[in-house]
């Protein structure tokens, strides 16, 4: 464990606790409240009070850092800044699904330096700090090292995918097909699980077309301390790049053979990712 990010470690934990408190009392409620948000996702009444009570906490224990959250958005300023996914998975939670988590990460400047991802209905919970490595278990206290596998090929790969209708989007669908024909094995395990299992080795690819901030800043780090890489699919590394590709690394460049994604209406930005020189190295057609 990285002794700068040992506290700040030890806080997301905290953090997470008392996440798992109470969405797991409100997991499968019959008065749980859900209602649909401009974007038409659903929000429930945990996850809003579960953002409400991490940011709570963090205004008491590190009241000079800024937070952002999925529902509350910004607030504060600074080089420092939790990012939280209250419950990563609402939709699977809402219908009573047992794949949805907490997102719980500290980023300073543009670099995750930790990251918590909390499944209290599975029983487990994934974390990573800065040069400290990447760990799961039920708590700090019973922690097992995630490695990445080594699987180099991609006809070995075991590749997990998002949604297909977002991948029709932006014209990648008949890609993804592809990549999902040449891998040993596809599935749609979907949010936070496919990146997580990436991390632990059972998974060698992940990928979503669309993602925000929160939805990617806690997993970034735990792949990447895990061995792997994630980056945008247009292969700028970190969770900036509005999408994401993770793999054991080996495979990342294969994958983005298949998966890589470059706007030709507005070039290389900072949101999109990568420069043009990135683009050259990375943009290529897809094996037959």
């Amino acid at each position: 464990m990285a002794s700068s990010h040992t506290d700040d470690l030890r806080l997301a934990h905290v953090l997470a606790d008392d996440a798992d408190s109470l969405t797991m009392e409100r997991y499968r409620a019959a008065d749980l409240h859900v209602s649909a948000k401009p974007d038409t996702t659903l929000v429930t009444d945990a996850d809003r009070d579960c953002e409400d009570g991490i940011r709570r906490t963090l205004g008491r224990a590190r009241p000079r850092d800024a937070v952002l959250g999925e529902e509350e958005g910004a607030s504060g300023w600074g080089p420092r800044r939790w990012v939280v996914d209250p419950i990563d998975g609402t939709h699977n939670f809402v219908r009573g699904v047992p794949v949805w988590a907490t997102l719980i990460s500290l980023m300073e400047g543009d670099e995750v330096v930790v990251g918590c991802v909390s499944a209290p209905a599975l029983g487990k919970r994934w974390w990573a700090s800065k040069g400290g490595g990447a760990w799961y278990g039920r708590s700090l206290m019973s922690a097992k090292p995630c490695r990445v596998s080594d699987v180099a090929e991609i006809g070995d790969a075991s590749f997990s995918f998002a949604s297909l209708d977002g991948w029709e989007q932006i014209g990648r669908l008949d890609d993804v097909l592809a990549l999902t024909r040449r891998c040993w094995r596809s599935r749609a395990y979907g949010d936070f699980w496919s990146y997580v299992l990436v991390a632990e080795g059972a998974v060698d690819i992940a990928a979503e077309p669309s993602l925000a901030l929160h939805d990617m800043a806690a997993i970034d780090v735990i792949v990447r301390e895990a061995g792997g890489r994630f980056s945008s699919l247009a292969g700028r590394d970190g969770p900036l790049g509005g999408n994401a590709l993770a793999t054991n690394g080996v495979l990342h460049d294969a994958a983005m053979a298949f998966l890589g994604h470059f706007p030709d209406d507005d070039g290389p930005s900072e949101d999109s990712g990568g420069s043009l020189h990135d683009i050259s190295q990375h943009r290529r057609t897809p094996p037959a």
